[in-house]
């Protein structure tokens, strides 16, 4: 690789990549028609992008595109590959060894709807793979009375128009703007500043200037990263079967050169068989025919058949085995992308079970699951459909902790016997092909489990107190005991069992807190310092007691303890196992000191 650096050169540039993100239908396939004067959106399910392609555009092209803008004349790029992406998601699976593929991206606002919840997860992705990109305004022919004019620059059309037209134009313009310096953005029209943010429509105005704006911004922010590499850079984006081909890849190559015939290790080692690639303007995911190579020189969108293709695994990188190069450290080398993600399953066997389309995208869900906000660990990763084994897998939760007994599947089908196997054994699975929709889906059933949970095991989570009587507020000395007492550690809480703790280990156990009053009002926990009337009763009444143990054995105060004992909450081995799996994070550090004082003073292990 070192040598293959050396021998780059200005003077030979690759064509930038550029991915198309932004917020759920605000046309991000229409806008790459427009660009390419096709219509695939009508392949789309319900419009929205449903799979990665990849269209490349030649330089002859863009320059007919541009002809109206003087300043388009410098351009040296051989052209420009753009991916459409499905969203930022699949934006994640075009990494090349560790870095964002993407030389430069689009990012597409709807003008009358502004910022979205995925157009500022989109720009916090961008920000965080350090990719440049311009913003693009679009349905800017939904302005009133807007008057289009197809494929001409953005200038020109906005000259053309009706005065209240332009004045909404650049209100709600300035409006978006508002709304990107708050995300620390600045930005203005690229023609009245170098910032280069710019607006277009569905109708094509603005298009010559996107084209011109995506080369400039490359070739000038960009060179050293453009120069042509000999050495073979390339990633796959899908892996399809596809009718008469059997299964293919559609790969995205970077640098270097691919030849029919080359030895390709994925983490799959296979010889390609036949290099495709669609006519040029359309694009890899339009069924029809393709034009056939012996080689192709970077950058391109390629689909590739050769033999074993079904165990290739989207988001990795293929490398192309040289002549005195070893195949199995070649291997290795492919597998340190899976080995790296594998590296981010919890330790310690409890978690979720995560399934994703693409290495890409598992990453980026794995990522957003680290997060300190979310925090959910992870105890089995895999990428493709979810089967029979992988509800196997899960299951292993159950036993140790049912709310991880729970597939997140990210963009990914569930076969049916996987589904029924599922409800059968009781494992959880969660679908969407957006992460913060499978994140509100868990976090909701985690929710309702716990408080299941709660509800479950309320009797036996006894909350750490320590009780003093008041003097002359003993209002009641046998069962129910009614007493007045200041709380001086923790918290009583109504249902509390409560007990007074003696030198040589016995325990004089007064039931639990049947109610808790202050100043004549009724409620149900008394904080520290707070000063309560308390009645603690066994549940049972005088008669049964009597009947039962015998009036000499009732607990009394004056007889058995008095103003000098402290009463504390009797807890147990098991309430306090309860309190860590159910209340962690509702007692603070305090109160969980208490229950260790507890705990040494009732000699639990």
């Amino acid at each position: 690789m070192a040598e293959a650096l050396t021998k780059r050169s200005a003077d030979d540039l690759r064509s930038p990549i550029c991915c198309i993100l932004g917020h759920v239908d605000t046309g991000k396939t229409k806008l790459l028609d427009c660009i390419r004067r096709t219509n695939v959106q009508e392949g789309e399910a319900g419009g929205i992008t449903q799979q990665i392609g990849a269209t490349y555009f030649p330089m002859e092209n863009i320059r007919e595109r541009t002809k109206e803008l003087p300043e388009a004349a410098n351009m040296r790029v051989p052209g420009l590959l753009v991916i459409d992406t499905p969203g930022h998601e699949s934006f994640t699976n075009l990494r090349s060894r560790g870095s964002g593929l993407c030389d430069i991206a689009i990012l597409v606002i709807d003008i009358m709807h502004g910022l979205e919840p995925q157009t500022i997860e989109s720009i916090n992705l961008l920000r965080m793979r350090k990719t440049p990109f311009i913003v693009a305004l679009n349905k800017v022919d939904r302005l009133y009375q807007w008057k289009p004019r197809n494929n001409a620059p953005i200038r020109t059309t906005l000259q053309e128009q009706e005065r209240h037209t332009k004045s909404e134009f650049e209100t709600r313009t300035k409006q978006i703007m508002v709304q990107l310096q708050e995300q620390s953005l600045n930005s203005e029209l690229y023609w009245k500043n170098k910032d280069k943010r710019k607006a277009f429509s569905f109708s094509g105005e603005g298009i010559p200037d996107l084209l011109y704006l995506l080369v400039l911004l490359t070739q000038e922010m960009m060179e050293k990263k453009l120069m042509y590499v000999s050495e073979v850079e390339c990633t796959v984006l899908e892996v399809k079967v596809v009718e008469g081909l059997g299964t293919t890849i559609d790969v995205v190559l970077v640098n270097g050169v691919l030849h029919e015939g080359d030895q390709i290790v994925g983490p799959i080692v296979t010889t390609i068989r036949a290099l495709l690639t669609p006519h040029p303007m359309k694009e890899l995911r339009v069924k029809g025919s393709y034009q056939h190579h012996k080689e192709l020189k970077a950058a391109q969108g390629i689909k590739i058949t050769a033999q074993g293709l079904e165990h290739a695994i989207a988001g990795t990188q293929l490398y192309v085995v040289g002549e005195d190069e070893d195949v199995e450290t070649i291997k290795e080398e492919a597998m340190k992308d899976m080995k790296s993600v594998m590296g981010r399953i919890d330790k310690s066997g409890e978690g979720v079970c995560v399934q994703a389309s693409t290495l890409g995208s598992l990453e980026a869900l794995l990522e957003f699951l680290k997060t300190p906000d979310v925090n959910i660990p992870v105890s089995g990763i895999s990428i493709g459909p979810v089967h029979k084994k992988d509800i196997m897998r899960a299951s292993v939760m159950l036993e140790r902790k049912k709310e991880y007994a729970t597939i997140l599947a990210f963009d990914v089908k569930v076969t049916p016997e996987a589904r029924e196997l599922a409800e059968e054994l009781g494992v959880k699975i969660f679908t969407a092909d957006i992460i913060y929709h499978l994140f509100d889906q868990f976090t909701a059933y985690l929710k309702n489990t716990r408080e299941e949970k709660r509800r479950d095991t309320a009797e036996e989570a006894i909350f750490p107190c320590i009780l003093k009587i008041l003097p002359n507020c003993v209002f009641n000395k046998k069962d129910p005991i009614i007493v007045g007492v200041v709380v001086l550690d923790g918290f009583a809480k109504v249902g509390t069992p409560i007990c007074v703790p003696s030198k040589d280990g016995e325990f004089i156990d007064l039931g639990r807190i049947a109610s808790l009053e202050i100043n004549h009002k009724v409620v149900d926990v008394a904080k520290k310092g707070e000063e309560v009337a308390m009645k603690a009763s066994s549940g049972f009444t005088l008669f049964r007691l009597l009947i039962i143990m015998g009036d000499e054995n009732q607990k009394m105060f004056g007889r058995h303890f008095d103003y000098d004992d402290l009463l504390v909450s009797h807890i147990t081995r098991r309430s306090i196992d309860v309190l860590k799996e159910n209340y962690r994070t509702e007692l603070s550090s305090e109160e969980w000191k208490l229950i260790m004082k507890l705990k040494g003073i009732f000699r639990i292990l």
